[in-house]
């Protein structure tokens, strides 16, 4: 078997020399803080994906969590999948709301719109849609249920950055969408995230909310970044959860090249759907018409999973399994709820290596390895 240091892994970001060149910019400069690269940073990502207003943050989950809290979620419903991270549910937990799981669709993973449908009471808040695996959900069908109802839609797009629907860029299009930034995603700084939104005024609330309640941030009460000006009013509770410079640089570097790296994750999962297109024993990720899928992950589904996964670790393949349902961790168990697609579909879910510098040798040593198995 093949040691840790040679295995191809699931996923590994991808660092060029403007990376380099930008976070040694930062360093310096003498300013590390909230500053001019996150504010750059921000307005590159809200051109580069359409939206009126990006708000930069420490990670999605912050911005999962200041987004359901500007939504008003508090003593009300949150209809949400329970095939995701924990970090989509738990921020709706930490903002006093109630989860209610909704189903999947077997074949993209993604929320069931009809579920939807059918788990809106009088007491439901916001609707939160997950794009698994870089895929976009239904979102004419879903938006239009939360339409008629008045119901705002925050899309959770962690494996998102750069996919479309309708050729519409994923940012753009709900009252919200969140994005990860975390060293494992398609645009990878090590960890941050960005909440895009249309309502300026929530724009200008969420810049407080990230930053203490505090109505002037440190860069904001610089003079051109050379005199410093010490006054500013705290006008709400709030938290601290802003990016900083370093994180921006890496970032702008790594949205500057965005399009290349989804255009290679996207080779490399036409590669491997065409070597697996002839194994009944395996389901392969799809792309439906109308979207483009980030790829962030390239999933299959097998019957025997774990004697898969360890014929791929004998190989120098490693795995993963993305996601355990949420509804079935301890800590959910009061919310739990019969989900007859999720409960069949996760526990045959196996997650192959993708990441932008996986080499073709490499790629070709996972095909060879998933073909190599025989499923009895």
């Amino acid at each position: 078997m093949k040691t840790a240091d040679t295995m191809i892994p699931v996923f590994r970001p991808s660092c060029g020399e403007e990376e380099i060149r930008l976070v040694t910019e930062v360093l310096r400069s003498g300013w590390w803080g909230l500053g001019p690269k996150t504010k750059a940073f921000e307005d590159e990502f809200a051109r580069y994906v359409g939206a009126g207003h990006a708000v930069a943050l420490n990670s999605a989950t912050a911005a999962l969590h200041l987004g359901l809290r500007a939504l008003g979620v508090e003593g009300r419903e949150v209809i949400t999948p329970s095939m995701t991270f924990v970090s989509t549910n738990h921020e709706i937990i930490h903002n006093q709301a109630t989860p209610v799981f909704a189903d999947i669709q077997p074949d993209t993973l993604n929320i069931d719109p009809d579920d939807i449908e059918r788990k809106i009471t009088p007491r439901t808040a916001a609707i939160v849609v997950v794009h698994y695996g870089g895929h976009p959900c239904d979102l004419d069908r879903i938006r239009a249920i939360a339409a008629a109802r008045r119901i705002p839609v925050l899309e959770d797009a962690a494996h998102a950055c750069g996919a479309r629907y309708k050729d519409q860029p994923i940012g753009s299009i709900s009252e919200m969408t969140s994005f990860s930034f975390h060293a494992v995603k398609n645009l990878a700084t090590g960890d941050g995230g960005m909440l895009t939104m249309k309502d300026p005024e929530i724009d200008a609330r969420l810049r407080r909310a990230r930053w203490l309640g505090i109505n002037k941030d440190t860069w904001t009460r610089a003079d051109d970044g050379k005199n410093y000006a010490w006054a500013y009013n705290v006008e709400e509770f709030g938290f601290k959860s802003h990016m900083n410079d370093i994180t921006a640089a890496i970032g702008l570097a790594q949205l500057a090249r965005l399009d290349q790296t989804n255009a290679r994750r996207r080779a490399i999962a036409q590669r491997y759907s065409a070597a697996f297109s002839g194994l009944p024993w395996l389901e392969r990720p799809v792309e439906k018409p109308g979207v483009r899928s980030a790829w962030h992950n390239y999933v299959v589904k097998v019957d025997r999973r774990d004697a898969f996964m360890k014929h791929l670790q004998e190989r120098g393949v490693s795995t993963g399994m993305h996601y355990i349902p949420n509804h079935l961790y301890e800590i959910y168990k009061p919310y739990a709820t019969p989900l007859p697609v999720t409960e069949r579909v996760w526990a045959r879910l196996v997650t192959l290596p993708l990441f932008p510098d996986l080499t073709d040798a490499e790629t070709q040593t996972v095909i060879d390895a998933v073909t190599s198995f025989r499923p009895s």
